[in-house]
């Protein structure tokens, strides 16, 4: 097979933090892992696996005994892993914890939502302040105060770990990370699509413009070197003091989560962050009709792209999942959270295809003009002849990406045995063994609008205007063109 384009070391790279052997400790929130790098030769090594008992770790810090302590955003809790391995629930029923600090062996962690709270972990939580607007990365600063964002709308503050009064620091907008060199210098990173750090040093106000969009947090090593991530496309950077940077570990897709290529055969990429590059969250399936991008939001939305403008085509959807385009301009979406098949006509009238099933979570159209869907609950393939679904495959594990060959043969992913099989007009498996990721059973984190939920893992597929098949690698953050199959 050919990658039109490369793996992806770091799925996402969320906190991050100095491991007591010298490594770069990443949390990777989307695929739920955790892995540490080699600053050097950029070797990365997982840590904690995807199907290990995190779902969505988003930050993590050592405490003087060299425990490691991760938030995990969705189910709301607190891990502590042991020198040896031994992964542990250390605090239970926090809403969105982000932020984590250690100030010896004591531990703190501030929530992402407005109002959220500050708090020390002990056997009874203890709350330092409250009130935050989505807390985020933090850090003890040589004053020995605890340093945190106001993400929204762009403030530090600082806090005795004892409590008190919170004291306003700095205004620096869109604020997502804040980061203490080895000589005590403030640095602000923000969650801007240009990737701007502040640094502060005293009354002195520098800014470094790294190019990297969706900054979450840096680390620096006992040489000062500083490190960042980026939640959005991954990867590890080392930033010098002169604004030029290094790759440490190259950055890629989140995802795929949605792939389409257009008329002129152009590759359009729906990445949960973004979309061809460009920051437009939170993405997931995508079509292409013309000059248009017509994609599905997690926060269930429909909309369509035309140039530099985005209009809603419907909303309030329960998990709009995949989307494609008929001749004549009409989409239609499976509603995966509903069970439902959706038509939206080009004046956006929404009327329903098909309902009663299970998870619909890909449709694909033949030249006949007739629906297919994949039901990643019902292990099948369907066609819906006037809004009844008749099954054209079944017996499938997690059926996921589906499309329709140019001599109209019904392929589909097959995510559950990681293959890509054709439903139709006979069942067989076309290519097996394939860098897909098998689906976890995860519940999506709370969905706070502008916050990410966690999607779940999917593997989609297309075809291209010359009859080649690409398939979005859920596995490894590629996406493949599949021999002629």
């Amino acid at each position: 097979m050919d990658r039109l384009i490369a793996a992806t070391p770091l799925r996402g790279s969320n906190g991050i933090t100095v491991g007591p052997d010298g490594r770069i400790w990443v949390a990777e929130y989307l695929p739920g892992r955790i892995s540490a790098v080699d600053v050097t030769t950029g070797d990365v090594e997982v840590i904690v696996a995807p199907d290990g008992p995190l779902q969505s770790p988003d930050d993590l810090v050592f405490d003087a005994d060299g425990n490691l302590w991760i938030t995990d955003v969705a189910p709301g809790r607190v891990w502590r892993r042991t020198p040896s391995g031994e992964l542990t629930v250390a605090a239970d029923g926090i809403r969105n914890p982000n932020g984590i600090a250690a100030i010896g062996n004591r531990i703190f962690v501030n929530e992402m939502i407005p109002g959220g709270r500050l708090l020390e972990l002990a056997t009874t939580p203890r709350v330092l302040t409250e009130g935050l607007m989505l807390g985020n990365a933090m850090q003890a600063g040589p004053d020995g105060n605890l340093y945190y964002p106001h993400m929204f709308p762009g403030e530090v503050y600082r806090i005795s770990p004892d409590g008190g009064a919170p004291e306003l620091v700095a205004e620096v907008a869109q604020t997502v990370a804040v980061r203490f060199d080895r000589d005590g210098v403030l640095h602000v990173l923000s969650i801007d699509e240009a990737g701007t750090i502040t640094r502060i040093d005293g009354g002195r106000r520098t800014e470094i413009v790294t190019g990297i969009a969706g900054l979450d947090n840096a680390a620096f090593d006992a040489g000062n070197r500083m490190f960042v991530s980026s939640f959005s496309s991954g990867g590890i950077t080392e930033v010098r003091p002169d604004g030029s940077l290094r790759e440490v570990v190259p950055r890629g897709l989140a995802g795929p989560y949605g792939i389409a290529v257009g008329d002129d055969g152009e590759l359009h990429v729906a990445d949960h962050y973004r979309i061809d590059g460009a920051f437009l969250p939170f993405a997931h399936a995508i079509a292409a009709s013309g000059d248009d991008l017509h994609f599905a939001s997690q926060y269930g939305q429909v909309l369509t792209r035309s140039g530099a403008e985005t209009r809603t085509r419907a909303e309030n959807l329960d998990q709009p999942q995949g989307i494609t385009v008929r001749p004549d301009g009409t989409l239609i979406v499976a509603e995966a959270g509903a069970g439902r098949v959706l038509a939206i006509a080009p004046d956006d009238e929404v009327t329903v295809v098909a309902e009663g099933l299970g998870r619909p979570v890909d449709v694909a159209v033949d030249a006949d003009g007739r629906c297919h869907v994949s039901d990643e609950a019902h292990g099948a393939v369907y066609r819906l002849d006037d809004g009844k679904p008749t099954a054209v495959a079944d017996g499938l594990h997690a059926p996921q990406g589906l499309t329709v060959t140019a001599d109209g043969r019904i392929l589909v992913v097959e995510a559950g045995r990681r293959r890509v099989v054709e439903a139709a007009p006979q069942l067989r498996v076309v290519a097996d063994d394939l860098p897909i990721a098998v689906p976890r059973t995860t519940q999506p984190a709370l969905l706070i609008e502008g916050l990410p939920g966690v999607p779940r893992q999917f593997a989609a597929l297309t075809t291209t205007p010359d009859g080649a098949v690409l398939l979005g690698a859920s596995a490894d953050g590629s996406v493949l063109r599949l021999p002629r199959i």
